[in-house]
C-alpha cells in the first residue's frame, strides 16, 4: 500500500467518477484505475461498485475510506510539521439532533483547524439518519440523548449497528419558548401549565415512532401540535405562535439564540445526552478535537461532563 493509492482513492470517492478523479490528479485513468486495482488485490476486497453513472464505495470501502483518512490525517500533520507543502483539505462530518451546543462546537472547530481548505459537513437530522450516517461513514460522529423511555429501543439499533454510544452529560428538561411569551415569568413549569400553547416537535420523516422523538414525553396528548424539520422554523413558531418545546436547556446566544429563554420542566426525567461512533474504529484526529470542543462548549454552560469535574 502506498500513500498515493490513498489519496487516489479519497479524490474517486470524492468525485464518484474515475475520468473526473484522474483528471483532478493531473494523471491517466488507466494508470489510476491500475493503483484501484492493485490496492483491491492487495486487501482482497472490493472499494466500488462501478455503473455506468459513475463509481460508489460498497460497504467494505466506506469502512476502508474511514481508516485511511485517519493514515491521511497523520500523514498532513507530519508534513504541516516537517515540509513546506500544501496543507491536505481537511475532511469532517457530524450528524446530530438539534442541538444549539453542536453548532457552536462546530463553529468553533471550522475556525480552529479548518485551514485555508477544507471540506465539512453539518447535518442537523432526524434521530435514523443521525444513526444511519454514523452505521454508513456519511458522518463519523453523530449526535442523539437516551433516556428512560427510549434507551432499551435506541440501544439495541445501535449495537445492531455496530455503533457506541458515549455519554456526555446529563440534563434536565426545560421547555423552550419566545422571550415575550407569559411562561417566561415562572421559574419552573409544570405540564398543566403548558396545556393551552402550541406544542412545536421536530418530525421524525417516515419513521416516525415515538422512541425517535427528539422531545420526552413523546406520547403525551396535545390540544394543538405542530411538526417542523428545522431549528430557525422552530424558534420563529416560538416568537411568532408562542410555541414550546422541549430540550437540555443549553442556548447559544452567539449563534443568534437570544430571542429563545429556556425554563426547567417540572417533571421526573433527565436526558442524556452523547456522541454515536463506530465500535471498533478510533475517532479521527479531527473526530477527537471535535469532542473535545464539544465538552468545552458544554462545561461553559455549567454542565458536569461524565468522568470529569467541573
Amino acid at each position: 500500500m502506498r500513500i498515493q493509492q490513498l489519496q487516489y482513492l479519497e479524490k474517486i470517492a470524492e468525485t464518484g467518477s474515475m475520468n473526473e478523479a484522474a483528471k483532478q490528479l493531473f494523471i491517466s485513468q488507466p494508470s489510476l484505475t491500475q493503483a484501484i486495482k492493485e490496492l483491491e488485490t492487495e486487501y482482497q476486497i472490493q472499494l466500488f461498485y462501478r455503473s455506468k453513472t459513475g463509481m460508489t464505495l460498497t460497504n467494505e470501502g466506506r469502512e476502508f475510506i474511514n481508516y485511511t483518512r485517519g493514515i491521511l490525517d497523520q500523514v498532513n500533520l507530519l508534513n504541516a510539521k516537517f515540509k513546506n507543502t500544501t496543507i491536505r483539505k481537511q475532511i469532517f462530518s457530524v450528524s446530530a439532533q438539534h442541538y444549539a451546543f453542536v453548532v457552536h462546537a462546530f463553529v468553533e472547530l471550522v475556525k480552529k483547524v479548518g485551514g485555508e481548505e477544507y471540506d465539512f459537513t453539518l447535518r442537523e437530522t432526524i434521530t435514523e439518519n443521525a444513526l444511519n450516517d454514523v452505521q454508513t461513514f456519511k458522518s463519523e460522529v453523530g449526535i442523539i440523548y437516551l433516556n428512560t423511555f427510549n434507551e432499551m429501543v435506541l440501544k439495541r439499533l445501535i449495537n445492531e449497528k455496530e455503533l457506541e454510544f458515549i455519554p456526555l452529560f446529563e440534563a434536565q428538561p426545560h421547555v423552550f419558548v419566545g422571550r415575550n411569551n407569559p411562561l417566561t415569568q415562572k421559574e419552573k413549569i409544570t405540564l398543566d401549565d403548558l396545556v393551552d400553547y402550541t406544542y412545536l416537535s421536530y418530525e421524525q420523516g417516515d419513521t416516525n415512532s415515538f422512541y425517535f422523538s427528539e422531545e420526552i414525553l413523546s406520547t403525551m396528548y396535545h390540544k394543538k401540535h405542530i411538526k417542523i424539520s428545522d431549528r430557525a422554523t422552530i424558534f420563529n413558531l416560538m416568537v411568532g405562535l408562542d410555541g414550546y418545546t422541549i430540550s437540555s436547556g443549553i442556548i447559544s446566544s452567539e449563534l443568534n439564540d437570544e430571542k429563545i429563554v429556556a425554563i426547567p420542566l417540572d417533571v421526573d426525567d433527565r436526558m442524556t445526552l452523547g456522541y454515536l461512533k463506530q465500535k471498533k474504529i478510533a475517532l479521527s484526529p479531527m473526530g477527537q478535537e471535535y469532542i473535545e470542543l464539544l465538552k468545552q462548549h458544554i462545561r461553559n454552560y455549567g454542565f458536569e461532563i461524565f468522568g470529569l469535574t467541573k
